[in-house]
């Protein structure tokens, strides 16, 4: 088969089944983590940008190429979650330059668009690093230009590229010496190669499900859908439990879970030899009823409306959001003040310690959930000052802030790199009011080195890094830059950490307990910190974050 050609449609088909084979592929991507902690997200947060841009792409009808590439490159910005989540939005966004101005693709413009992305993308990294989804990407840029004075048949073209695409994926152990000692190949670079895989596979005619599921409508925007009780295909819930007079044969089982898929759907049917419990969307429960009594008798019937419910839900949301949007406009009449604050923050108690210390607007996030771009627009959206000191505290978060402040026109936005909530804190602690945003951002900025930061938590699976032995379960002590503490008993491994992070020149010792400690085991840890270094104060906050037993900083 050779293609010299692709159209918009065929462009469309082939973006969409990228995506979904990256959404399929989202949690084996997410177990390529460096590091072995329970928070791998690179897969989530690709699937979740290029969704994004998915969704926008789905809902067009009959594009153009332009109307095409201007949704893949600002459903994907605004989407965009996590560096690798950006730098894949970047990709796309250099890709759509070029695409836009034709009405077809060829190897030619194939090519010119590989150029541009891997341009465009690592144009938006500060400092780019080899080994990653960067890497690949060029690898891929490269192939293609070697193969576009070879070729006008992009069925070969592509193939080629991708395999060239998984040759460098697999080399990049060998640049980064810390993928070599986990013994995985970049999780972005992975990512990226499953998009171009998927569109492959489009492009050669397989079957793929090109359906994109809708996300609900976003706070601020939702309404009572005309008619609502239309969205829902079957308009009962019906559970119940057949008391069996006899078991079931394996045909007959079959033949009941058949007729259910006739009449209904959502169906979950599970059957020992007394009892057989079923579940079953429909219009007509009476019918699925009826069945269930030529096998027994039924006991546990429970029939909810779910257009009833579905459309109670809709009003109540429609009055949330009339409610957000009056609070919004009379927040927008008040006066704009000069300076204002966002901050990311997970665990009601660092938000109560980020609200205590002057932040006007949390974005619930982390490291299990980067909030995207249009998260921080959205937040951006909120605040009434005329600059807004944005808090990622997190590393990963960063560059999704720093694209929402590139996209905003009529406010002057400025990232503070704090990589962890203590340098967040660190931060607002020291604005000085009196100042301008410039010599208050100089003044917080000379801070953040101040501050080390070490968050203890536990082994995914077993690995080597830092010439450490890790096992699975085993407590981790992580710092700023390394893996400081590995051990099989969480108070140990704990001080053992704050041991590589107290100096002397170190005065405060912040110890923030998560959502799984209690504020006694924090007390003992504090007790211990204050016997061995008598004279470092010790404070004990409840943080609440998820996944974190505790989460410290040393000033």
């Amino acid at each position: 088969m050779e293609i010299t050609s692709i159209n918009t449609e065929s462009l469309s088909r082939m973006f969409l089944a990228g995506a979904k084979n990256l959404e399929a592929k989202k949690e084996w991507i997410n177990e390529l983590n460096v590091f072995p902690v329970p928070d791998g997200d690179t897969g989530t947060n690709m699937s979740m940008t290029i969704m994004s841009a998915a969704r926008e792409v789905g809902a067009l009808s009959n594009p153009t190429m332009k109307e095409l590439a201007k949704a893949i490159s600002s459903g994907s910005l605004r989407g965009a979650r996590g560096n690798s989540g950006v730098i894949l939005s970047q990709l796309f966004r250099g890709f759509c330059k070029v695409i836009k101005e034709y009405d077809e693709v060829d190897v030619s413009v194939l090519c010119d668009a590989f150029q541009k992305a891997v341009e465009t993308a690592y144009k938006a990294v500060m400092k780019p690093k080899e080994g990653t989804i960067l890497t690949v990407a060029k690898g891929a840029a490269d192939k293609a230009l070697d193969l576009a004075q070879e070729t006008e048949d992009l069925v070969y073209f592509c193939d080629e590229v991708i395999k060239h695409a998984e040759y460098v994926l697999s080399q990049t152990p060998e640049m980064l010496p810390v993928l070599k000692q986990a013994g995985v190949v970049d999780s972005g670079g992975q990512g990226l190669v499953q998009v171009l895989k998927g569109a492959y596979d489009s492009l050669l005619g397989k079957e793929i499900d090109y359906s994109i599921e809708e996300t609900p409508a976003s706070a601020g925007t939702a309404k009572v859908s005309e008619p609502a009780e239309q969205e829902i295909k079957y308009g009962y819930c019906t559970e119940f439990i057949i008391v069996l007079t006899r078991p079931l044969s394996e045909k007959e089982e079959k033949e009941y879970k058949s007729y259910l898929e006739s009449i209904g759907d959502s169906i979950v049917v599970v059957a020992d030899d007394e009892v057989v419990k079923t579940h079953v969307h429909t219009n007509d429960p009476g019918l699925a009823i009826q069945k269930a009594l030529t096998h027994g008798s039924l006991t546990k019937i429970k029939i909810d409306n779910m257009r009833e419910e579905h459309q109670e839900k809709l009003i109540k949301d429609a009055e949330k959001a009339a409610a957000r949007q009056k609070e919004q406009e009379a927040e927008k009449e008040e006066p704009r003040k000069p300076m204002g604050f966002i901050a990311v923050s997970i665990g009601e108690g660092m938000n109560e310690i980020f609200r205590g210390l002057g932040a006007d607007y949390l974005i619930e996030g982390g490291q299990t959930m980067n909030p995207s771009t249009e998260d921080m627009l959205a937040a951006i959206d909120h605040v009434n000052a005329d600059h807004i000191f944005i808090l990622p505290n997190n590393k990963n978060i960063i560059m999704a802030a720093n694209q929402a402040a590139e996209l905003t026109e009529d406010k002057d936005i400025i990232v503070l790199p704090t990589k962890t909530i203590p340098q967040g804190i660190v931060a607002l602690v020291n604005y000085i009011p009196d100042y301008t945003a410039e010599e208050n951002k100089e003044a917080m900025l000379a801070e953040l080195d101040s501050v080390k930061t070490g968050q203890v938590t536990y082994a995914v699976r077993d690995t080597e890094i830092d010439g450490m032995q890790i096992r699975q379960n085993d407590y981790m002590g992580i710092g700023d830059k390394a893996i400081l503490a590995v051990g099989t008993d969480l108070k140990e491994t704990t001080m053992k950490m704050i041991d590589a992070m107290v100096d002397e020149d170190s005065a405060i010792v912040s110890i923030y307990y998560g959502a799984d400690e209690t504020e006694e085991h924090a007390q003992e840890i504090g007790k211990m910190i204050e016997e061995k270094y008598p004279d470092v104060e010790v404070e004990i906050n409840c943080g609440g974050q998820p996944i974190y037993y505790f989460v410290i900083s040393v000033e």
